[in-house]
C-alpha cells in the first residue's frame, strides 16, 4: 500500500470530520477511502479512529500517528520543493488569502503587477472574509487585519487600519451630528453579521477613562461589509467599518466619519506565514515585493482621510 497516500487520507478526514466530507473533498470513493484507513490499520496493527454513527475521534495511538504523519509529510513536500527547484529559483504556484474586499481592491493589483515580473510564478488567490486556516487549507500567505492570536504563525506588520463609523450627509442632516457614542442609541445603524457579530460597538474615551460600548440599533443587518458602506451612501443607517472600505465614499463626501474622537485603537495589518522551515524562494520573492506596496497603500488610505 501507499504509506504516503494513506497519511494524507487520513490526516483529510481528521481535518473534515467525517469519512464522507473527506470523500467529496478528494473527490475520492467513500468506500475506497474506508477501505485504505483499515489496509493503514491492518499494517500498524492498531486502531486509529474511533468511528461511530454520530462522530469520528482518535485513539491514542492515532493522535500520535496523525502528528507524526503531518511531519513526514510536510518533509516530504519540502524534499518535493528542493528537488523541484522552489528554493533556487522562484517558480511554482503561490497560494494567498485575503479579505474579500480588500483583496480585490488592494491584494489583487499588486499580484497581477507581481506575475508580469516573475514568469515562472502562479498565484492562487483565495479572497474570503473567513479566516482560513493556512495549513489545512494549504495557504502558503495571509493578509491579516486585526490583532493576531498567538501562533506559530510568521508575521510581518505592514500597517495599521482605522475603525470608524460613518453616515451619509442626508442622514446627519435629518437626525444630527453625533457628538458621544451615546447618541447612535437614537440614530439607524447598518450592521454587518459575521461568525463571531459583536454586540456592542467599542469606542474609546478620549478622556483616557474606560472604553465604551454602545448598543448601535441595527436597521439593516448585511453579510458584507461592501453591502454595509452601499447602505450607508444609500443614506439607511450610521455604518461601522475598516477605514478602506469607506475611504473612496469618504473623499467624494458620499460618506462622512463620525466620533472620530472616540474611534477604537488603530488594527494592525500582517503578511502572515506559518514557520516550516527554509522558506521558498516564491514566498521571500513575494513577501519581499508586497509588504512595502501594502504599507503604501495603507498608508495612502490614511493620507486621503477627509474627516
Amino acid at each position: 500500500m501507499d504509506r504516503l497516500e494513506a497519511m494524507a487520507l487520513l490526516i483529510a478526514v481528521i481535518e473534515r470530520g467525517s469519512l464522507s466530507a473527506a470523500a467529496r473533498a478528494l473527490n475520492v470513493p467513500l468506500a475506497t477511502l474506508s477501505r485504505k484507513l483499515s489496509d493503514l490499520e491492518a499494517l500498524l496493527g492498531t486502531r486509529l479512529l474511533l468511528r461511530t454513527t454520530r462522530k469520528l475521534a482518535l485513539t491514542d495511538a492515532g493522535v500520535a500517528y496523525v502528528a507524526a504523519a503531518r511531519r513526514i509529510l510536510e518533509q516530504v513536500d519540502d524534499a518535493e520543493r528542493q528537488a523541484a527547484g522552489e528554493y533556487a529559483e522562484p517558480k511554482g504556484e503561490l497560494t494567498l488569502t485575503a479579505p474579500l474586499m480588500f483583496g480585490r481592491l488592494h491584494v489583487l493589483p499588486l499580484v497581477a503587477e507581481f506575475l508580469a515580473a516573475h514568469a515562472a510564478i502562479g498565484v492562487r488567490l483565495v479572497l474570503s472574509d473567513r479566516n482560513v486556516d493556512l495549513i489545512d487549507d494549504h495557504i502558503d500567505m495571509a493578509v491579516r487585519i486585526g490583532v493576531l492570536p498567538d501562533s506559530a504563525m510568521v508575521a510581518t506588520q505592514v500597517g495599521s487600519m482605522r475603525i470608524v463609523a460613518c453616515a451619509s450627509p442626508a442622514l446627519l442632516a435629518a437626525h444630527g451630528m453625533p457628538q458621544a457614542p451615546a447618541d447612535l442609541a437614537r440614530m439607524p445603524c447598518v450592521a454587518v453579521e459575521s461568525p463571531s457579530p459583536a454586540p456592542m460597538w467599542r469606542f474609546r474615551d478620549p478622556r483616557g477613562a474606560a472604553d465604551v460600548d454602545v448598543a448601535a440599533p441595527a436597521r439593516l443587518s448585511v453579510t458584507t461589509p461592501e453591502a454595509a458602506a452601499q447602505a450607508a451612501r444609500l443614506g439607511v443607517g450610521v455604518a461601522r467599518l475598516l477605514h478602506y472600505q469607506v475611504a473612496d465614499a469618504v473623499r467624494q463626501d458620499e460618506l462622512r466619519i463620525v466620533l472620530a474622537d472616540y474611534e477604537p485603537a488603530a488594527v494592525p495589518v500582517h503578511l502572515v506565514h506559518a514557520a516550516r522551515g527554509q522558506m521558498p524562494l516564491k514566498m521571500r520573492r513575494f513577501l519581499d515585493f508586497a509588504a512595502p506596496r501594502l504599507a503604501d497603500a495603507l498608508r495612502a488610505v490614511a493620507a486621503h482621510s477627509l474627516d
